[in-house]
C-alpha cells in the first residue's frame, strides 16, 4: 500500500512538476518563443490526466479541469500572444484545489480523512472510521489539518498570481514550482508534526497504516 502511494507521489510530481520544467527551459534554450513554450510543456500532464481517465475508463473532475484550463488559457494566449495568460494557469490549479480541499469540510469525510486512508490498510481503515464516529478530537484533528491544506494551496494561488504578473516570464516557472514545492513541504511537516502529537496523547495515528486501537480516545457524550 505504502509503496504503490510512494509510486504514485513520484509519479505525480515528475509528470506535473518535473518534465513541464525540464521541457521549458529546453524549448527556450532552443529559441522558441515564451507562449509556445510554456503551451508545450502543459501538455505532459494534460496528456497524463486524459490518459489515465482512458485507462481508469473513468472521467476525474479534477483532470477535466485541468484540461480545459489549458485549452481556454492556450486559446486566449494565441489571440492575445501574452504569455503571462498561460502562466496565470499555474494560479488557477491551487486556487481550484484549495478551495474544494475546504469545501470537503462540509462533507461527512475532509480531504484529510480522505487523504489518509490511502495510506491505511484494512485494519487501520476501520480503526479510523471508529474513531471518526465515536472521537470529536480525532474529527477535529483531520479537519484542522484540512484547513491547514487548504489554505496553503490558497497561498500557493496568490503567490503564483504576482509571480505571473511581476516577475520576469523566463522565470517564473522556475520560481513557481519552488515556492508550490516548499509549501507542499510546510503543510507535510504540519500535517507530521500534528500526526505524531496526536497518537502520542490518544494512541492512534491520523494518517498511518498500522492498525491501532483507539484506547485512550474518549467518546463523544
Amino acid at each position: 500500500m505504502q509503496s504503490r502511494s510512494r509510486h504514485t507521489l513520484f509519479t505525480s510530481l515528475a509528470v506535473n512538476v518535473g518534465l513541464p520544467l525540464v521541457l521549458f527551459y529546453v524549448l527556450r534554450g532552443a529559441g522558441m518563443v515564451q507562449w509556445q513554450a510554456l503551451l508545450l510543456s502543459s501538455a505532459p500532464p494534460a496528456l497524463h490526466a486524459l490518459g489515465e481517465a482512458v485507462i481508469r475508463r473513468r472521467v476525474d473532475p479534477f483532470d477535466m479541469f485541468i484540461l480545459v484550463l489549458l485549452l481556454v488559457s492556450a486559446g486566449t494566449s494565441v489571440i492575445s500572444g501574452s504569455p503571462r495568460v498561460l502562466l496565470l494557469k499555474d494560479a488557477a490549479l491551487p486556487a481550484a484545489l484549495g478551495l474544494w480541499i475546504l469545501s470537503t469540510l462540509a462533507m461527512a469525510r475532509p480531504f484529510a480523512f480522505q487523504f489518509g486512508g490511502r495510506l491505511r490498510g484494512p485494519e487501520a481503515a476501520a480503526v479510523a472510521e471508529r474513531a471518526w464516529r465515536d472521537s470529536a478530537e480525532f474529527r477535529g484533528a483531520l479537519r484542522g489539518l484540512t484547513a491547514v491544506w487548504g489554505g496553503i494551496e490558497l497561498l500557493d494561488a496568490v503567490l503564483n498570481t504576482v509571480n505571473a504578473l511581476v516577475l520576469p516570464v523566463d522565470v517564473v516557472p522556475l520560481v513557481g514550482r519552488i515556492e508550490s514545492l516548499g509549501l507542499i513541504g510546510l503543510a507535510a511537516v504540519i500535517s507530521i508534526h500534528r500526526s505524531r502529537s496526536f497518537r502520542a496523547r490518544h494512541g492512534i495515528a491520523l494518517f498511518g497504516a498500522r492498525a491501532e486501537a483507539p484506547a485512550k480516545i474518549p467518546a463523544d457524550a
